[in-house]
């Protein structure tokens, strides 16, 4: 394995806050393995979980054993035996000052046991309802206070939605800025660290026969698709009062969008990145094309949503959502970004999908990221059939990131997170402005949709 230098990080703590939940089962427990399976974690690390379950270290530990062997991660027994041994559990629960006081000694004492400050990372894995009291009991403990500046790191990962409207956010955001330093605060949208994503910009920069023609000169529309087969299962309470169009629409899909309409940055890495989808989601206008958008959305909740566990009566969530982004700059004058998301759909699949324009007397072309399933990049083109007639045939230029996995390992989503969060390394990550701009598009069209009527669907009909 190549990527080895994080060995020769310092100690570190990760913490995990919300440990036994479902994103720490699924994700982050399997990511963190994976890792430690690789040799890419630092030599001396704990991992810290914290929740309100009165377990002792070694319930944890079991805890963990099970959720890896119910996702058929893969390990040696020696393996996830040594793993395990650097798990340590805190008992808590959020709002409680006490156990904040609490975790920061446990921390202190394993840094004496490291004989030297640590880095801590902290993983916000919990519902965004519990940020702020989280938030203010980091600082008034001091867990946001790194322990020996350069030498011992403090940061912050937050997931997704990061608020519910422009106005919390910005609330979130202010509250979290007083605690934090910027450089400390790595907010999630792991669709950032999917393996297709991130090619999308070495695809366009790295290759110059895309970059001249990549314009509303030569494109049609750009399709960016997340859907879901499944429906909400036993997440109704938390999907009912956030929605498909909070859920993703103002994450995912905005930022596939930035990294497909960004200008090329000055470099491939950190702030550069990050600037220039910054600057691509200030443009995205809902005042300019308020009239198109609306017009052309679609609002709708699958049949029986109403009668999953957790839905409150007669709510008007909507469980699936299509409608058209534009972005007010020269480059992509009246090009469609259209954002379409679901659950209950026929299928499950991620792709964005660049429809070029027909020219006389030819067929459409077409560039398509596929993000999953089958990672890769396809490239539709048109030749003539063989023999005396002059028709046309439809071929597919296509690479599947399945090719390479003989040769390179191809991380997790979430292993590049947690991987990018200890080198301290943002291109993944979304600054505040993105957050800012995000919010700034979806909420009016949150605002018009209030009160109007949902569409419905039968699931697997779309």
């Amino acid at each position: 394995m190549r990527y080895t230098y994080l060995m020769n990080e310092g100690p570190t703590i990760f913490v995990i806050f919300g440990v036994t939940g479902d994103l720490s089962q699924r994700k982050l427990l399997p990511a963190l393995f994976s890792l430690f399976s690789h040799n890419l974690l630092p030599k001396k690390f704990k991992i810290v979980g914290f929740s309100r379950r009165g377990w002792t270290d070694d319930d944890l530990r079991n805890f963990v054993r099970e959720s890896l062997e119910s996702k058929k991660v893969v390990g040696s027994p020696d393996q996830t035996e040594s793993f395990l041994a650097h798990m340590e559990y805190a008992n808590g629960i959020f709002d409680d000052a006490q156990a904040y006081v609490n975790l920061k000694q446990r921390l202190d004492r394993i840094d004496a046991e490291f004989g030297q400050c640590s880095n801590k990372l902290l993983y916000l894995a919990v519902a965004p309802a519990f940020y702020e009291i989280i938030f203010e009991h980091l600082k008034t403990s001091g867990l946001n206070i790194p322990c020996g500046g350069e030498l011992g790191w403090t940061r912050v990962l937050v997931e997704k939605p990061f608020g519910n409207d422009t106005k919390t956010a910005e609330k979130l955001e202010s509250l979290l800025t007083q605690i934090f330093q910027e450089a400390q605060i790595f907010r999630i949208d792991h669709y950032l660290a999917k393996e297709t994503v991130q090619n999308i910009l070495t695809f366009r920069f790295s290759n110059s026969m895309f970059e001249p023609i990549w314009n509303a000169a030569t494109i049609e529309k750009v399709h960016i698709q997340v859907f879901e087969k499944n429906r909400v299962e036993d997440r109704g309470d938390f999907y009912d009062g956030v929605g498909a169009l909070r859920d993703v629409g103002q994450n995912h899909l905005l930022q596939m969008l930035a990294l497909i309409a960004m200008d090329r940055p000055k470099s491939m890495h950190g702030d550069d990145v990050r600037k220039k989808r910054a600057e691509i989601l200030k443009k995205v206008s809902f005042s300019k094309y308020s009239k198109r958008i609306l017009e052309q959305a679609v609002r709708a909740q699958y049949q029986g949503f109403l009668q999953e566990k957790g839905v409150a009566v007669g709510s008007q969530t909507e469980t699936y959502f299509k409608l058209p982004a534009f972005i007010a700059n020269k480059r992509w004058k009246n090009v469609p970004f259209v954002l379409e998301s679901g659950k209950a759909l026929r299928e499950s699949k991620a792709e964005i999908s660049v429809y070029f324009k027909r020219l006389d007397c030819a067929e459409q072309n077409v560039v398509r990221f596929r993000i999953q399933p089958n990672e890769g990049i396809e490239i539709v083109f048109w030749v003539k059939k063989p023999g005396f007639e002059k028709e046309h045939q439809q071929k597919v230029l296509a690479f599947s990131f399945d090719e390479t996995k003989l040769e390179h390992q191809v991380p997790d989503a979430y292993e590049r997170v947690l991987f990018d969060c200890v080198r301290g390394d943002p291109t993944l990550f979304a600054s505040t402005d993105e957050v800012k701009y995000s919010w700034k598009f979806i909420t009016p069209i949150l605002e018009k949709w209030k009160g109007l009527p949902l569409t419905s669907y039968l699931p697997g009909s779309i």
